[in-house]
């Protein structure tokens, strides 16, 4: 009998601590996903290159100025833009639209055309369709070829991580147009 009712305790004790370990509501801070069981998650590269179209003036602009330089500013420091660009294959503004650019950029350098850049890549061609890529970094304007961290995405580039570089393909100062080709490395599961 003694067997028995060990037997039946432990056997509560089982379905008391299961119930308590699959529980979804609050109180549970954390559980360990199955994704991450093996030492070593799968992951891929994938290689993206296509142009970034940039316009502050024109008809349809796709980037628009938010904040003003303060007074007394410096080199327009602290000027800040929202931005919807598209992102096409080719340099030719004709080009296959592969996504968009969206996102802010800020000038956050008082000595050098130093920008903010808080952009995500949201694609909409391919295997990418409905995946994004997102960008947080320096973006120093006047170099030749800038590299930009990716920080995250979502949908096929979910738990990213890698790095854009950005090349000023064409800019017009004037018009205020700005051509950027992008090749962007990135690891993912």
């Amino acid at each position: 009998m003694a067997s028995l009712v060990s037997t039946l305790m432990a056997f509560h004790l089982i379905v008391l601590m299961s119930c308590y370990l699959t529980r979804t509501t609050s109180g549970v801070f954390s559980k360990q996903s199955p994704l991450f069981q093996s030492e070593k998650p799968i992951e891929k590269i994938t290689q993206l290159h296509f142009y970034f179209h940039d316009n502050l003036t024109g008809r349809n602009p796709t980037t628009m100025q938010i904040i003003g330089a303060p007074k007394g500013s410096i080199g327009r420091f602290g000027t800040t833009y929202m931005m919807d660009d598209p992102l096409t294959e080719g340099p030719d503004p004709s080009s296959k639209i592969v996504g968009r650019s969206q996102g802010i950029y800020a000038i956050a350098s008082q000595h050098e055309l130093g920008l903010l850049m808080v952009l995500n890549f949201a694609f909409n061609d391919s295997v990418f369709n409905g995946s994004s890529l997102s960008i947080l970094g320096r973006n120093l304007v006047t170099e030749e070829v800038r590299e930009m961290p990716i920080v995250g995405g979502s949908g096929v580039f979910r738990y990213s991580r890698g790095f854009a570089l950005a090349r000023t393909f064409m800019f017009i100062a004037k018009s205020g147009l700005a051509i950027v080709e992008y090749n962007i490395t990135v690891l993912h599961v």
